[in-house]
């Protein structure tokens, strides 16, 4: 029997709360005008537990849930399902959860640990004819676009040539359609060693190396251009040992400090520069490229201190939730190679920035975040209520906020055309509205944000809190 969620959690309530739905609808209602030009599918990902878990829940250990919204004709359909993983899978069988957050060993039924299941929960990507539902433990889990099915029993592991687990941010160059990616934790749960890969267009893996880092780190995400892969190490660190003991198995310990390794794309890890800095903490880049003169820049939402997570004897890491706002880092490695000038480039809090993805790994002018702390103080809920554009080129910003109830997701840029300017298109956001607690789809012009949503795709229930999405273009 499918015992009832906690309530005394905030990550399992409101906004956060899972929905225990899978629904299909064929015309959803809408305000305002859907361009005719829009074609195509966004695919948001996030976590939504089947079933109640077992021991203490995180947001980040939910099983991914893919929202998929088809523009086509003017027309707006929706769809979401449960990836259906193994681990999914087996306690759909069972009727309950079997598995601790993160799969902590301590929590988790002996028959999920063997799985050695994805939850693929994080971020959903097109790459290569291929949908690819993304977390940071585990290989890419293959859907249908259209069915949102696995497609091949699941599991994308290119000929059985990846090795290790397979972060949920890697990059594609826009010139050759190569993706370049990580895993932390490569050699098992908990380790130091990180893997490097790469796959191009066609399938074939280019790259495949471990790089040893200095201390277990959970890594979200990282940054390539044309000449470098970049991949910062912060001080959110894992232990076994902690979380066998009943203690975080991540947690936040500053001493650390933070290591950032560059990696030629045409090395290997034994060319790797490091730069130390001071502890802090990226969950997210928006772009990142290479000066005329060579210098590497990286533009990033910082933390002074890891969000969502403790100190290693579960004490909270800061008074207040952590902010991130935007910096420039600036890496000379060719001169002082173990220095980095930063430049904050807004003083407002947010998260999730995207950029013109046409422009990765180039230079580039126009950037969104969503805008607002990631959790109030108080309640716990996310207080991510506004959009903001960034014109970086002028350094001037505009934005636009929703009622103080509701909650953007993450903004997904789509071009006018293949060849329309930097910046020229739509931004994408899931809108939730909490006092009617159901969500829209929101679309604006990409640089006029001031002028509010020129079109609402209204659903009848709500999108939780979730992650990240891309936009498929073309028919289903």
């Amino acid at each position: 029997m499918a015992k009832a969620f906690p309530t005394d959690n905030p990550f399992l309530r409101g906004y956060y709360g899972p929905v225990n739905t899978e629904a299909d609808a064929a015309h959803l209602q809408i305000t305002g005008e859907m361009p005719k030009e829009l074609l195509g599918t966004l695919y948001r990902n996030g976590p939504n537990p089947q079933f109640a878990p077992r021991g203490p829940y995180h947001w980040f250990g939910g099983d991914g849930m893919i929202h998929a919204f088809h523009i086509e004709n003017g027309n707006v359909s929706y769809k979401n399902r449960w990836v259906r993983t193994p681990k999914w899978e087996i306690e759909n069988k069972e009727g309950e959860g079997l598995s601790g957050t993160f799969g902590n060993p301590r929590y988790t039924d002996p028959r999920v640990m063997a799985l050695n299941s994805t939850i693929a929960n994080t971020n959903i990507v097109w790459h290569g004819g291929k949908l690819l539902a993304l977390e940071e433990a585990h290989a890419p889990f293959a859907l249908d676009p259209a069915t949102l099915m696995p497609v091949n029993g699941g599991y994308e592991t290119w000929g059985d040539k990846l090795c290790g687990p397979f972060t949920a941010h890697p990059k594609i160059d826009p010139v050759t359609g190569e993706m370049v990616f990580f895993g932390y934790s490569a050699k098992g749960r908990f380790s130091k060693e990180v893997s490097l890969q790469s796959v191009t267009a066609d399938g074939r893996i280019t790259r495949a190396e471990i790089l040893d880092g200095p201390y277990p780190s959970m890594i979200h995400d990282f940054a390539v251009t044309k000449n470098w892969i970049v991949l910062p190490i912060f001080p959110l660190t894992s232990s076994m040992e902690r979380a066998m003991s009943g203690k975080p198995p991540f947690a936040w310990e500053p001493d650390k400090g933070t290591h950032i390794a560059f990696i030629p794309r045409n090395g290997t890890v034994a060319d790797v520069k490091w730069v130390s800095a001071p502890a802090s903490y990226v969950f997210h880049p928006m772009n990142h490229f290479e000066t005329a003169d060579g210098k590497v820049v990286v533009d990033v939402m910082k933390y002074d201190v890891a969000p969502l997570f403790p100190r290693p004897d579960g004490s909270p890491a800061s008074d207040q939730p952590p902010r991130a706002r935007l910096f420039r880092w600036t890496f000379d490695l060719d001169g002082h190679g173990n220095t980095f000038r930063e430049q904050q480039l807004d003083d407002r809090s947010g998260e999730f920035p995207r950029f013109d993805e046409r422009f990765c790994m180039s230079d580039y002018r126009h950037g969104w975040i969503v805008s607002g702390d990631i959790t109030d103080p108080k309640t716990g809920e996310p207080r991510q209520d506004g959009l903001v554009h960034y014109d970086l080129e002028t350094g001037k910003s505009t934005a636009w906020s929703a009622g103080k109830d509701d909650r953007f997701g993450e903004p997904i840029f789509v071009p006018r055309s293949e060849t329309a300017a930097e910046g020229d298109g739509w931004l994408l956001s899931v809108l939730y509205r909490g006092e009617e607690k159901r969500s829209d789809l929101a679309v604006f012009e990409a640089t006029d944000l001031g002028r509010g949503p020129i079109a609402l795709a209204h659903l009848s229930s709500r999108v939780p809190a979730g992650f990240h999405g891309n936009w498929r273009p073309g028919t289903l």
